[in-house]
C-alpha cells in the first residue's frame, strides 16, 4: 500500500461517531443533525425531471471534456455571476462534484520531486509533524501546499498523497479569520507549489476582499505557485444583487488575466443537489488543459444523465433566490436566539455558524449536547490543525444551518436550555 496514507488523519465525522461511542442521546428529544454541510432543502422539481428525461445518456460513454451543452452553460452562468468571458473549450472542465476535482487537482499539479533534501540525508519513514516551517523540513520532501486553518479536510488528504506537505496559515478572530499570507516565511515560498484558498470560508463564513485577492496573486505572480480557489458556498449570501467576490472577478478587476489561477464550484449548496456529484473547474487554460489530460487517465467523466440534468441547473436562477431566502430566514431566526449563550459573528456568507462555547471544550460540548439535547454539532478542533503552537479550533462548534426553519429554532432553543444549565 502506498506509505502516505498513513499520513492521513481521520476524517472530522469519523472522529465524531467515536466521540459519541456509548452515549445514549435523549430519547424524548427528537434529533436535530447540524454537523455536516449537507443541504436538506428539496431538491428542485425541474432537475429531477431533467434527470429522468435524459435517460436515455446511459447508453453512451461520457466524455471526459463534458458535454459542449453543459460546458456552454457554466459560461453563461459565469457570465451572468462574474462578468467575464470563458472560453467553454479551453477554459471549464466539467468535474464529479468539488471534492473530487479538488483532491484530484493536487495530484496533477504537485511535482513532488522538485524540491527534495540532497541525496545521502535520509528522509523519514513516519508521517513528519505537520505545521511550522521548521517541522516540515523534518520530512524529506519539501514541497508545500498551503491551506487556511481551520479547513476542508481534502486539502490536507490532496497534499499529503501527492507527496507534498501542508503547511497551516491559522485564521483567527482577532485577525478577521484572515489568512495571514505574510507570516510566511520569505525562505519557504519557493517550495510552495499549491494554495488552497476558500472563500465563503468553511467554516467561519468569511468572503476575501479585493485587497486579500491582490495579496495572493501578487505571491503567485513573485514565486510561481498555483491558486485554487474552492467557491463551493459562493451562492449562499445574504443580500441579493452582493453576490460575495470570486477569484474570476477580483482578478478581471485587477486587470489581470488567469494566469495559474483556477476556482473550484459545485451545484450541491446552490441547488441542493449534493447526491448529483456536479461541478466544475474554470480558469487558466494551461492549467485546464494539463488536468483534462489527468482525469482522461484517471477515468473521471461525469454521467451524461447527470451532465443534462447539470446544464439545467445552471441555467436556473430562480430556485437558488429562493435557496438563499430559506438561509437568510433561518439566520435571521437562530442568531437571535443564541446570542448571549455562544460568541459568534454573523458570517458573511455560506450556511454556517462560527461559535466559541462557553468553557472553552468544544468536543466535551458537543458530547453532552448530544447527550442531553439530541443535537449534533461538529467540534472545531475537528477541523483544525495544531500550528504555531494552537489549534484555532479548539474552543470552537460549526454549527450547519441546513435542516429545515423549524428544527433548526428549536435545536437553538436546545443549545441554550443546554449551556444555561
Amino acid at each position: 500500500m502506498n506509505p502516505r496514507l498513513n499520513q492521513l488523519q481521520p476524517y472530522p465525522f469519523q472522529r465524531l461517531r467515536e466521540l459519541f461511542a456509548g452515549v445514549t442521546p435523549n430519547p424524548e428529544l427528537r434529533a436535530v443533525n447540524l454537523s455536516i454541510g449537507e443541504p436538506k432543502h428539496a431538491t428542485p422539481e425541474f432537475i429531477k425531471h431533467a434527470l429522468t428525461a435524459n435517460l436515455h445518456g446511459l447508453s453512451s460513454y461520457p466524455v471526459t471534456q463534458g458535454s459542449e451543452e453543459l460546458r456552454e452553460a457554466i459560461a453563461d452562468w459565469g457570465r451572468m455571476r462574474y462578468g467575464i468571458d470563458l472560453d467553454p473549450a479551453t477554459q471549464i472542465l466539467p468535474v464529479n462534484g468539488s471534492r473530487e476535482a479538488l483532491f484530484a487537482f493536487a495530484q496533477a499539479v504537485i511535482d513532488p520531486s522538485k524540491h527534495v533534501k540532497p541525496l545521502g540525508r535520509p528522509e523519514a519513514t513516519t508521517a513528519p509533524p505537520r505545521g511550522d516551517a521548521s517541522e516540515c523540513e523534518q520530512g524529506g520532501h519539501l514541497s508545500r501546499v498551503l491551506t487556511p486553518n481551520p479547513f476542508y479536510q481534502i486539502y490536507e488528504g490532496a497534499a499529503l498523497l501527492a507527496g507534498a506537505q501542508p503547511y497551516f496559515l491559522n485564521t483567527l478572530a482577532e485577525h478577521g479569520y484572515r489568512c495571514d499570507f505574510a507570516a510566511v516565511p520569505e525562505d519557504m515560498w519557493e517550495t510552495v507549489q499549491l494554495a488552497y484558498v476558500c472563500s465563503p470560508g468553511n467554516p467561519t463564513g468569511r468572503v476575501m476582499s479585493l485587497a486579500d485577492w491582490r495579496e495572493v496573486f501578487d505571491l503567485s505572480d513573485r514565486h510561481g505557485f498555483v491558486i485554487a480557489s474552492d467557491e463551493c458556498y459562493s451562492e449562499i449570501y445574504f443580500h441579493e444583487g452582493q453576490p460575495p467576490l470570486g477569484a474570476l472577478t477580483a482578478a478581471r478587476e485587477l486587470g489581470r488575466d488567469f494566469r495559474n489561477l483556477v476556482v473550484f464550484n459545485s451545484l450541491s449548496k446552490r441547488s441542493n443537489v449534493p447526491g448529483l456529484r456536479s461541478g466544475f473547474v474554470a480558469g487558466d487554460a494551461d492549467l485546464i488543459r494539463q488536468f483534462l489530460l489527468y482525469r482522461t487517465y484517471h477515468g473521471s467523466a461525469m454521467n451524461p444523465v447527470v451532465q443534462a440534468a447539470s446544464a439545467a441547473a445552471w441555467r436556473d436562477e430562480g430556485h437558488v433566490h429562493e435557496n438563499r431566502r430559506q438561509y437568510r430566514e433561518k439566520f435571521a431566526a437562530v442568531m437571535p436566539i443564541l446570542h448571549g449563550t455562544l460568541e459568534f459573528e454573523a458570517p458573511d456568507a455560506a450556511f454556517y455558524l462560527w461559535a466559541k462555547v462557553p468553557g472553552g471544550d468544544d468536543t466535551a460540548f458537543a458530547r453532552d449536547l448530544y447527550r442531553n439535547q439530541h443535537v449534533t454539532v461538529l467540534p472545531g478542533s475537528y477541523l483544525a490543525r495544531e500550528a504555531k503552537g494552537v489549534n484555532p479550533g479548539k474552543g470552537f462548534i460549526r454549527i450547519a444551518l441546513v435542516d429545515g426553519l423549524e428544527p433548526c429554532v428549536e435545536a437553538a432553543r436546545r443549545i441554550v436550555d443546554f449551556a444555561g444549565k
